[in-house]
């Protein structure tokens, strides 16, 4: 018999439509979803402190840098004590075996703030 799978995390857009492998859906996006619904979300939270404040995210969006210099920037953001928190308690449910979803709005989450956040989470 093969032992259970640990609970990972996951990376997913809104716009895809939730599934039972989800388990905790977390909206990751200071900006809610265009165009989706409260009543179609299926968010279980949405911890505002883990998002890119808005002149980062305007900054990043801009063209203006990198995205080695957004995740510095980023990571320096998730240090502040209110993102810290937050992590360290999304990070306390992956470590007792939660399955975690982070749900963004990203044309492309492997480039966006999710892949850092799912890296510190799984670290």
């Amino acid at each position: 018999m093969t032992p259970p799978t640990a609970p990972t995390v996951r990376v997913r857009r809104a716009y895809d439509a939730p599934t039972p492998a989800d388990g905790t859906r977390v909206l990751v996006d200071r900006l809610w979803p265009r165009g989706l619904s409260k009543g179609d979300a299926h968010f279980d939270a949405w911890p505002k402190s883990l998002t890119p404040s808005t002149e980062l995210r305007r900054w990043y969006h801009g063209d203006e840098g990198t995205y080695d210099e957004f995740v510095r920037r980023y990571e320096a953001e998730l240090a502040e004590p209110a993102a810290a928190e937050a992590l360290a308690a999304l990070g306390a449910r992956v470590r007792d075996g939660e399955q975690l979803t982070l749900v963004t709005a990203a044309k492309d989450p492997a480039v966006s703030h999710t892949s850092v956040l799912k890296r510190l989470l799984e670290s």
